[in-house]
């Protein structure tokens, strides 16, 4: 799974609450299947590592995601790929 960082989608989660930051996430994956954007980038940042096992919990629950991974240069940010 490479990023070539220029133009992929991305969503910055910082200051939300877990419960905000599950629909951001779900409605984020969902308009980008229908613009057909395959891959995106979810910023969650460390912290104390809830709103990370939130996002991995919503990603994992979503019918459109084809798999995603903590980028390994920023654990900050979840690197996920969309279905076609």
């Amino acid at each position: 799974m490479y990023f070539a960082r220029s133009n992929i989608p991305t969503l910055d989660l910082h200051g939300n609450p877990r419960d905000i930051a599950r629909v951001l996430v779900d409605e984020f994956i969902y308009d980008n299947y229908v613009q057909k954007n395959r891959e995106v980038i979810i910023i969650h940042g460390i912290g104390t590592g809830i709103l990370k096992r939130e996002v991995q919990n919503t990603l994992k629950k979503n019918k459109y995601v084809e798999s995603f991974k903590i980028n390994n240069f920023n654990v900050g940010e979840t690197l996920v790929i969309i279905k076609e």
